[in-house]
């Protein structure tokens, strides 16, 4: 693991997997008696996605921004049927042992909280809270479908203005109070600029291969994750108009974790960016319970 330091507020971080890949992570300074906060992004997201968060809660909490394999400054896979959330998993554990974690909060958006359920399922303990982001153990097919149309085909702009007024184009339904600079916010955590100057998607279009495998679409039971969370201070967020996370989904995991809280965000579809006002709070809400668990002092 190497660390170079950013004038951004956090420390480059790299670690490697068990098949040999240098990954990527950003490591925003925080308390050290309190357990740190790890976040997950989405299928063809990134760090920058999270940083809103991290620069909100950091000197208070320690936040790790992981990047997956395939994405942002992370290797791309040799086999790119390795893209699945298992091994995903076994990358986030190497991390957490190469970095001697005990315990942490998971935040997990779309993919990330799939990941962040299978930690649930695999090592409970570990996990001293987690906010699910716009995902459940059920994912309604017709976003499913939807994603399918778009991961894994390169596209590429000319300029960030182009880039922001596609994504604008393409996206309106899912965000329809965003004005071009939200737009062009978001195109500078989906996009990077590549050595042609270029305007370019920051994942590997390999990514989508394990979608394109026949019958793939029926995974396991993932119900008993949930399960696995009682007795954890769990934040459910979902987006009103996500085609993700259903309501009657939504609403089943908070019955079945005790003291879960759900927060819908109006006006949104999948996914919620993490820095709605309603989801600040509850997110300050439940650190604050994980703080109260540990006995740590304000």
């Amino acid at each position: 693991m190497g660390e170079a330091r950013n004038r951004n507020g956090y420390v480059d971080g790299y670690w490697w997997s068990n098949d040999g890949l240098r990954l990527h992570y950003r490591d925003y300074a925080g308390r050290q008696d309190r357990p740190p906060v790890i976040c997950f992004p989405g299928l063809t997201r990134n760090a920058r996605d999270y940083e809103g968060l991290a620069e909100r809660l950091a000197g208070e909490w320690r936040v790790i921004l992981i990047e997956f394999r395939g994405r942002g400054e992370s290797a791309y896979a040799k086999d790119p049927m390795t893209y699945v959330p298992l091994t995903y998993l076994q990358d986030v554990e190497a991390l957490i042992a190469e970095l001697k974690i005990e315990r942490f909060v998971a935040v997990g958006t779309s993919l990330g909280g799939i990941v962040t359920m299978l930690i649930a399922a695999t090592d409970r303990e570990r996990l001293a809270g987690a906010v699910l982001n716009d995902v459940g153990p059920e994912i309604d097919p017709g976003g499913l479908a939807r994603i399918r149309t778009y991961v894994g085909k390169a596209v590429q702009h000319p300029t960030w203005m182009h880039a922001a007024r596609a994504l604008g184009e393409a996206n309106a339904d899912v965000y329809p109070g965003y004005g071009i600079e939200d737009w062009l916010r978001m195109a500078k955590r989906l996009f990077r600029l590549n050595s042609s100057g270029r305007i370019v998607l920051d994942y590997d279009m390999k990514i989508a291969e394990p979608f394109r495998v026949p019958g793939n679409e029926a995974g396991p039971d993932m119900w008993p994750t949930i399960d696995a969370l009682k007795g954890k201070p769990l934040l459910v967020v979902r987006g009103a108009l996500s085609d993700i996370l259903r309501a009657p989904v939504a609403e089943k995991m908070i019955e079945r974790v005790p003291g879960a809280v759900l927060v819908t965000v109006p006006d949104v579809g999948h996914a919620p960016t993490l820095d709605e006002p309603e989801v600040v709070t509850a997110i300050d809400k439940l650190l604050a319970k994980v703080a109260k668990a540990a006995k740590i002092p304000a």
